[in-house]
């Protein structure tokens, strides 16, 4: 089999993400660093973003590229059956949907909210991050880099909403997360659904090999208050070694009580984002206005995430009348129903 390549970052969470879907599946491939010496004859993208997974062409056919870690493990899915993180309950795989968004796209906001906005984080990272691509790279030009990279980050921060308003919102946010799977771990669930991990326990890991492994304002947190996650970080980083011949999903029912606190978590601050979102794209506001937790959000509308919603309640109405019946009664009263029930 050719080896696939992912190229990406250190610093980027997706990057972080794939790598370790990769290592789990035990899919060969190569880790390129975007912009480093070995990142060359990689296909276009229609985005410059990473990580890009890029696929060996077949038949003389050019390899092909594409972006978007969802959609690469959904793709990577239907290539490699084995090791799947994709539960084959249509329940549990629509709840671990929804939970790999949430961290891909509610828990990126403290990971670049602390990244670049606190002086320590902002030194380290602009330093150590410019430096992944040629570790070599002299002084003067390091200095310049990382100004450069610095500069162009912190002006990034109003698009993933953290500012002077948002910032009690996102940081207690983090700590609940960090509570939350904290006491999962402790109830004696490796995962998150399970003695096996899904595409959702990736996207946590993704974040979080950021925010409690690097940064040093959210890693101080994380292990102050919460070690027991910065270990399992560590662990989903390479789970080539797990054996899941006889590690099983948890039944459904079992599942959703396990996730429950989650689900309500994910009603409390990312649901209202998702709505007020929406309805912002829909009626071309240059802001996103709404309530978080009880405080004032605002932020400039994120496209993208509009995207995210219809994604997923697409996906909701994909299900059997009886699955979406099972699924709306698991998040009935947990404020996520809301994502598939209110009004944009």
């Amino acid at each position: 089999m050719t080896a696939l390549k992912l190229v990406g970052g250190f610093g980027s969470p997706y990057s972080r993400k794939m790598r370790a879907v990769m290592r789990f599946r035990r899919i060969p491939f190569t880790w390129i660093m975007r912009g480093s010496s070995e990142d060359v004859d990689i296909p276009s993208v229609p985005v410059a973003l990473i990580p890009v997974l890029v696929f060996p062409g077949e038949g003389g056919r050019a390899d092909e590229a594409m972006i978007d870690s969802t959609f690469q493990i959904r793709r990577l899915e239907k290539l490699f059956p084995a090791r799947s993180i994709i539960p084959p309950d249509p329940v549990l795989a629509f709840i671990d949907a929804l939970l790999e968004d949430y961290a891909d796209e509610w828990l990126t906001k403290p990971m670049f909210h602390y990244r670049w906005k606190y002086a320590a984080d902002i030194d380290k990272a602009s330093h150590v991050l410019a430096l992944d691509r040629n570790p070599g790279m002299g002084r003067d030009a390091l200095a310049k880099a990382s100004r450069y990279f610095a500069d162009r980050q912190i002006e990034r921060l109003r698009v993933v909403g953290s500012n002077d308003v948002t910032t009690p919102v996102i940081e207690a946010s983090y700590r609940r997360l960090l509570a939350l799977l904290d006491s999962h771990l402790v109830a004696g669930n490796r995962f998150l659904m399970g003695a096996r991990p899904g595409a959702s326990d990736f996207g946590f890991f993704g974040q979080l090999s950021q925010l409690a492994h690097f940064d040093p304002t959210p890693a101080a947190i994380a292990a102050a208050e919460t070690p027991r996650v910065v270990s399992w970080v560590t662990h989903l980083d390479d789970l080539s070694s797990l054996e899941v011949e006889d590690a099983r999903w948890l039944p459904r029912a079992d599942a959703v009580a396990a996730i429950r606190p989650f689900l309500i978590e994910i009603g409390r601050v990312y649901a209202p984002f998702l709505l007020a979102n929406a309805r912002a794209l829909a009626s071309r506001a240059s802001e996103v206005r709404c309530e978080i937790d009880g405080r004032a959000w605002v932020q400039q509308p994120f496209p993208y995430q509009g995207k995210c919603l219809g994604w997923l309640r697409e996906a909701r109405l994909a299900l059997s009348a009886g699955d979406r019946e099972f699924v709306d009664s698991a998040l009935k009263s947990t404020g996520a129903d809301t994502i598939f029930s209110a009004p944009v």
